[in-house]
């Protein structure tokens, strides 16, 4: 049996009319039921969900439009396609105005009517899965959602919470991994500008000059390789927020050209004489000391005094450690979901464990322990050798930094890819990378993601 395209509603005292729209939609896939008044419609409505309904303006004791925001009452968002005769035309309008999808004016054809609902069903169906795209960032960003019982965590979140209201310039300072990010996505979501993009960028993943080409655009034949024009990260943020990552790397001459951003709200993309003037709320991050880096003549004094509004500095998971637990909690859950594994906790040594690392990775490099001690246990509890299994090696002979490094990235990057049986997307999710990033490491290290997928 064949699923139906969709459950319908209509509404209409004419006994004829009611009957041919009920077969002709039924011959296309729709579940249809009928009333031939609005008592009828109202007692259906309330045992009974549909996703759309088709009402007639004229009825026995009241409107369609009157029928209309009472079903909406009990069915938000479901949408819904007045039926009208040509003298009622401008009633059929206001319904418009007043929530209905659009009408149909009397007579009509089986096509008209089979597109309109197409196409209002379409529109029901888009305004539904924004609206749960919505709840989810709203679930996970908000700043009830983010997990701590630290006191210093707790205040950072009341004073950014107070300033998410304002349109000033935000500057994260913190360690790799604190969730700088995540603090950036929660003041946008608290702010006037929830509605509008939210656009992120990491300053330090890209050269000079596709750098400056993504936050500002550039126009056809600006240089090589620029076959049409594009939009930059800027005017896409536009009436949005705007999220610098890592801006302590801003080459110099593009901190030029973001200064004239925050002071002008204008800028030229790359080939153009024209500016473009933009409306866009401004959150950058580091984990430098950008006043060294002034220092040094490496950032410009008078770009970091017009990003260092409103500092906002992020403790390291270290100096909160009672927050570990939760963190632990919160995590195992998450992962625990998305493998469907059944995992009641750790064991007090792998817990004593967490407790005593230093955690140099931060919450990132405590989710990463997590997802791996999930996917690598067999049993109901994570016991200790599941918990940072690499730090108990035997020490090695001090090599050169380079050298050591080096080794450490490929093991790593190993790890990675066998935990995730080759999955490069998860891969670099896990290492906090940007994928194009993340396949040039593989390149460097002559490591074939292939050789990784299960069989």
């Amino acid at each position: 049996m064949s699923t139906t395209q969709g459950k319908l509603l209509i509404v209409d005292d004419d006994h004829n009319l009611l009957e041919l729209m009920k077969i002709r939609l039924e011959s296309s896939n729709y579940e249809v039921t009928t009333a031939n008044h609005e008592d009828e419609a109202l007692a259906l409505s309330a045992g009974q969900t549909f996703d759309l309904a088709i009402l007639d303006l004229q009825l026995v004791r009241t409107d369609g439009i009157q029928l209309m925001e009472e079903l909406h009452g009990r069915i938000p968002g479901m949408p819904v396609i007045i039926l009208t005769a040509h003298g009622t035309i401008e009633s059929a309008v206001e319904a418009m105005k007043r929530g209905a999808f659009t009408y149909l004016t009397k007579p009509f054809d089986a096509r008209e009517l089979i597109l309109h609902v197409e196409h209002a069903l379409e529109n029901g169906r888009l305004a539904s899965e924004i609206t749960r795209l919505k709840g989810m960032l709203t679930e996970r960003y908000d700043f009830g959602n983010i997990v701590t019982r630290s006191e210093r965590m707790k205040t950072v979140l009341v004073a950014v919470e107070r300033v998410a209201v304002t349109d000033s310039t935000i500057f994260v300072r913190g360690e790799s991994g604190t969730g700088k990010e995540l603090i950036a996505r929660a003041i946008h979501l608290a702010s006037n500008r929830k509605d509008k993009p939210f656009v992120a960028i990491n300053c330090a993943a890209l050269p000079e000059t596709l750098l400056e080409s993504e936050l500002f655009g550039h126009e056809k034949g600006a240089f090589t390789g620029a076959i049409r024009s594009s939009k930059g990260l800027f005017a896409q943020a536009h009436e949005g927020t705007i999220f610098l990552d890592e801006i302590g790397d801003m080459p110099l001459s593009i901190q030029a050209k973001f200064l004239r951003v925050l002071q002008e709200r204008q800028f030229y993309p790359v080939g153009s004489e024209r500016p473009l003037e933009v409306d866009v709320r401004v959150i950058v991050a580091t984990n430098q000391n950008i006043e060294e880096l002034v220092k040094q003549g490496r950032f410009r004094e008078d770009l970091y005094y017009r990003i260092h509004v409103i500092p906002v500095a992020l403790p390291p998971l270290r100096e909160r450690k009672e927050d570990i637990p939760l963190l632990v909690d919160h995590f195992l859950k998450k992962f625990c979901g998305q493998m469907g594994k059944k995992i009641n906790g750790l064991t007090p040594q792998a817990m004593q464990r967490m407790m005593l690392h230093d955690w140099p990775g931060n919450i990132r490099e405590l989710e990463n322990t997590i997802e791996y001690a999930v996917a690598m246990s067999s049993r109901d509890v994570i016991a200790e050798d599941m918990i940072l299994p690499t730090t108990n090696v035997p020490e090695e002979p001090i090599r050169p930094l380079k050298e050591a490094r080096e080794a450490f990235e490929k093991s790593y990057l190993t790890r990675l890819l066998e935990l995730t049986k080759g999955n490069v997307s998860s891969a670099s999710t896990m290492a906090g990378k940007y994928r194009a990033d993340f396949y040039n490491l593989l390149r460097k290290y002559v490591i074939n993601p292939s050789e990784f997928k299960k069989e």
